[in-house]
């Protein structure tokens, strides 16, 4: 995607009082979808999503995010979301993570820092750093009890 594009739409999110989270272009039964994530303090609704997308529907007519047709939806990205990026790392502190180490194994443990280089995770009540380079995968996830 361009990065005019991703700007102007993280513009529209913002004017909602929301923050773009990412986006991401899939298919599912056959239809490719063009998602965009938001989070916002104190949580996401269905209205902010729904005010979101009519505003993004015809900007992205004219912008269009993939060639062909496509469906748009706007949601949060969960309480289990993918982290990509230091701002996704920094806004999971406190909260619990799997990942992949890049050569290594899966690991798991509560996010307790994270800053442009990598984050810090307790594992165990013992604390380890990780370099975003040395990571494969990283996820939230919520522990039912």
């Amino acid at each position: 995607m361009s990065l005019n594009r991703d700007r102007d739409i993280e513009k529209i999110v913002q004017s909602h009082g929301a923050n773009l989270y990412g986006t991401e272009i899939l298919n599912e039964s056959n239809n490719t979808i063009f998602r965009v994530y938001i989070t916002k303090e104190g949580g996401v609704d269905l209205e902010l999503c729904a005010e979101i997308s009519n505003e993004l529907s015809p900007y992205l007519d004219v912008n269009p995010p993939i060639d062909g047709a496509y469906y748009l939806e706007v949601s949060s990205p969960g309480i289990e979301r993918r982290l990509e990026n230091p701002t996704h790392f920094t806004s999971a502190i406190g909260e619990r993570v799997k990942f992949k180490v890049r050569g290594g194994g899966k690991m798991k443990g509560v996010i307790t820092s994270a800053n442009e280089e990598g984050f810090e995770v307790e594992i165990k009540r013992e604390k380890h750093f990780f370099n975003y380079s040395d990571i494969y995968r990283a996820k939230t996830y919520f522990e039912w009890n």
